[in-house]
């Protein structure tokens, strides 16, 4: 992709019905419809999109280092908060409750594999695991100064041990993370975790994200 065509992607985007509030809006109009559907057909562990009553959480705004949520986030939040709280988002209390890389990586994959991740986790500040994969992981990762792309949205990285261990930069957001889960987003059959840096309609946010976060590559080998 040029320069020139990266910058009309990136200020069509926010505008378009395949980013953003109105993306999030499509997925969250999917779920309503089945809430009890599971988030992931392959992993019943993950459990339903919504169980039990709706938990919505309007009242979060920032993270606990002070980087505002993404507005995906923010109306994902205002429906339930059911699903991330699973997935281990918010302590006792109720706060949120941000990990390193590192843990999240230990906690899923064991010491042996998830301390490969550790020494990598200053680049990734604070992180949130997401529903995803079966061998692989989804995670959400503020980064160190809270990198965002012009919609004020935060990556999604796949973390993989096959082989390997290794993160892919995945989703240039949890608006299109949740999009994709949900069925609102259908796979266009391409290989690989970092696919959508071949989708026109994403490829520039994508770009962005590898730039900010891994000096334009969109993988990290974590050994």
């Amino acid at each position: 992709m040029t320069e020139q065509a990266e910058q009309v992607g990136q200020a069509g985007s926010a505008q378009s019905p395949d980013h953003g509030r109105a993306l999030t809006e499509r997925a969250l109009a999917r779920v309503r419809a089945d809430p009890s559907r599971l988030v992931l057909d392959h992993d019943r562990f993950a459990g339903p999109w919504v169980e039990g009553p709706l938990r919505p959480r309007p009242d979060l705004t920032a993270f606990p280092s002070g980087h505002p949520l993404p507005p995906s986030l923010r109306a994902w939040l205002a429906y339930d908060s059911g699903m991330l709280e699973r997935h281990g988002w918010f302590d006792r209390s109720g706060a949120l409750a941000p990990r390193t890389l590192g843990e999240i990586a230990v906690e899923e994959y064991g010491e042996l594999w998830g301390s490969c991740f550790e020494p990598f986790s200053a680049l990734f500040g604070e992180c949130f695991l997401l529903p995803g994969g079966s061998d692989s992981r989804r995670v959400l990762s503020v980064g160190p100064y809270g990198e965002r792309d012009e919609l004020g949205e935060y990556p999604v990285f796949a973390l993989d041990v096959d082989d390997l261990p290794y993160a892919v930069l995945m989703h240039p957001g949890f608006d299109v993370y949740l999009a994709e889960t949900a069925g609102v987003l259908p796979s266009d059959g391409r290989p690989g975790y970092d696919r959508l840096r071949h989708d026109p309609r994403y490829a520039a946010r994508m770009r962005a994200h590898a730039r900010g976060r891994l000096r334009g590559e969109y993988e990290l080998l974590c050994l």
